[in-house]
């Protein structure tokens, strides 16, 4: 993957040299040099992954849409989400807040030879298939994002932020971003985290993440495409996730918190007992329950504001986790 890399650092150094630096020095900001370089980093992921899934997934929905709407006005905070996640202001933001503390955290671990201890340290042989070192890396953090994922169903608390994603009734290519910010946030910590913690080269890394959000992507779009029986147990696909974003699950006890929470690898729900799969395509979204609710269905604002209320409102339960999903 290091060819991946080093096509987008060159991109990267070329847009910061011809475009931001001048315009940082124009403006009298040339201390925020160094955050303009990782902002372009930002901008630059982005685009690319939003260019992709629109070229690749907009012509499916528009083709073999699983559900026929009259009007797509319910998908435009999905766009404004996107937007915000994917072209660099929520990353940024993130990063802006994490780097101090996560630079001493990193120097801290390796002084005291914690990290990195890295797959090609345990295994040699891994540095001459660089391939086969990605994938390993790949199902490691998918499983853990199986496990983000479900605990996120599980806690109060985060469902209260992680509801929002759930809550729409066109689910498009687009709603994968459709995230609280402070989601976003609790997310980018734990992914961070673990490849620090496992020591994820830098020259995976790229590749990892974009591999991830684009299955995500895939995942949430409105399309009546199938893997078929024995494909739809290997990746999963759009109608895989669609039953986990469904408005009604049936009343068994193993769905109590919901179903499908496999991000890549169906593997993950078979092994912990959450795959349900049937062939009709569900209606998605959530039953809310309160005015305010209905209300923040398709409003960015009321949606943060709201996530944030019952955020805090959960905090203080004394029975922690969620009774349904």
């Amino acid at each position: 993957m290091d060819w991946l890399v080093d096509l987008f650092v060159s991109a990267q150094g070329w847009i910061f040299d011809t475009l931001v630096q001048p315009l940082l020095f124009a403006a009298g900001m040339a201390s925020y040099t160094e955050m303009g370089f990782d902002g372009v980093e930002f901008v630059l992921l982005g685009t690319i992954e939003l260019s992709a899934a629109f070229v690749l997934l907009r012509p499916l929905e528009a083709l073999w849409p699983a559900e026929k709407w009259a009007e797509r006005s319910a998908v435009r905070v999905d766009v404004l989400y996107s937007l915000l996640n994917r072209l660099g202001v929520v990353p940024l933001a993130v990063f802006i807040l994490l780097a101090p503390g996560f630079g001493e955290l990193e120097g801290w671990l390796r002084f005291h030879n914690v990290i990195p201890h890295q797959l090609e340290d345990w295994l040699p042989a891994l540095d001459y298939h660089p391939l086969v070192s990605f994938l390993i890396y790949l199902v490691i953090l998918d499983f853990a994002e199986y496990w983000r994922h479900r605990l996120s169903h599980t806690f109060r608390w985060w469902w209260a932020l992680h509801g929002i994603h759930h809550s729409q009734r066109q689910m498009s290519f687009w709603t994968d971003s459709r995230n609280h910010l402070l989601d976003d946030l609790i997310a980018g910590v734990w992914f961070a985290c673990l490849s620090l913690l496992i020591g994820v080269p830098p020259g995976h890394f790229l590749g990892l993440l974009i591999a991830l959000r684009l299955v995500e992507n895939l995942s949430h779009t409105n399309t009546r495409l199938r893997f078929g029986r024995v494909g739809e147990r290997l990746i999963v696909g759009p109608l895989y996730h669609r039953w986990h974003h469904a408005l009604d699950l049936p009343a068994d006890p193993r769905f109590r918190y919901g179903c499908n929470f496999a991000i890549l690898l169906p593997v993950w729900d078979m092994l912990f007992g959450t795959l349900y799969l049937q062939d009709d395509i569900p209606p998605t979204g959530i039953h809310e329950k309160t005015p305010s609710e209905i209300a923040a269905r398709n409003d960015f604002w009321q949606q943060q504001k709201l996530g944030l209320k019952q955020f805090v409102k959960a905090l203080f339960k004394r029975n922690d986790t969620q009774r349904s999903a």
